[in-house]
C-alpha cells in the first residue's frame, strides 16, 4: 500500500526538524547534576568527535524510523517503531545538549545522513514487515556495539558524556528486543556485513565532519 500524500507531508516535516531544528526531550538528561570534567582541549576535541557520530547516528536512526514507519504493513508494528523513534529523539536532544557544552557542532553532512537512511528505512519496510524489524534489531545491535566502543574512548574522567552514551545504549537494547518480539528475522551475514562498512564511513566522516 502506497503512504498517503498526508504521511509524505508529515515524513518531510520530521526530516525538515531532525536536520534543522534543536530536539527536545522528555525525559531528565542522564548527566543532569553531574560536574563537568577538567579536560584539555585535546579531550575535549577527542569527547565532541565521538558525541558527534552518536548525534549523526541518532540522525539515521531517525530516518530509518521514518522510512520503516511509512512502509510498514502491520500497524502494530508502524507504531513500536514510532515508539522507538520517539525515543532516538531524546536522544537527539542529549546529544545535542553535550556538544554544546563541549564548545562543538553537529556534523554538516547530517542532510546526507538523513536522506540515505531515509531511503535504506523505506526499502527495508517495503519488503515486509519480518525484514522490516529484522533490519531495525540489527541496526540497534550495531549502535550498541558502537556506544560500548565509545565507553572505552571517552576521556576516563568525561562522566557526563559517559552517562549519556550509557542511558542510550539501554535504549538501544529494548529497541532491538522490541523488534524481535514483534517478529524480526535475522538479516543474512552479507547484508550485517554492508551495514557495518557503511557505519565505518560514517563514523569516520561524523567524527571531524
Amino acid at each position: 500500500m502506497l503512504p498517503t500524500p498526508e504521511a509524505v507531508i508529515g515524513q518531510f516535516d520530521k526530516a525538515l526538524r531532525t536536520v534543522f531544528a534543536s530536539a527536545a526531550t522528555r525525559r531528565p538528561y542522564p548527566d543532569a547534576g553531574l560536574p563537568e570534567a577538567d579536560m584539555n582541549e585535546a579531550e575535549k576535541r577527542h569527547a565532541a568527535g565521538l558525541m558527534r557520530i552518536n548525534h549523526s547516528g541518532e540522525v539515521c536512526a531517525q530516518a530509518l524510523y521514518a522510512g520503516q514507519a511509512l512502509t510498514a504493513r502491520n500497524p502494530e508494528a508502524a507504531r513500536a517503531l514510532i515508539e522507538a523513534s520517539d525515543e532516538e529523539t531524546e536522544h537527539l536532544a542529549w546529544c545535542e545538549k553535550r556538544l554544546d557544552e563541549l564548545g562543538s557542532r553537529k556534523s554538516l553532512l547530517n542532510p546526507l545522513w538523513y536522506a540515505g537512511s531515509f531511503a535504506l528505512g523505506a526499502m527495508a519496510g517495503a519488503l515486509g514487515d519480518k525484514w522490516n524489524l529484522g533490519f531495525l534489531a540489527e541496526t540497534e545491535r550495531q549502535v550498541e556495539g558502537h556506544l560500548n566502543s565509545h565507553l572505552d574512548l571517552l576521556p576516563p574522567q568525561d562522566a557526563k558524556s559517559r552517562a549519556v552514551v550509557e542511558q542510550m545504549k539501554q535504549d538501544e537494547v529494548r529497541h532491538a528486543e522490541t523488534a524481535v518480539a514483534y517478529g524480526g528475522a535475522p538479516l543474512p551475514a552479507p547484508v550485517r556485513v554492508a551495514m557495518r562498512m557503511t557505519s565505518k564511513v560514517l563514523t569516520r566522516l561524523a567524527y571531524r565532519v
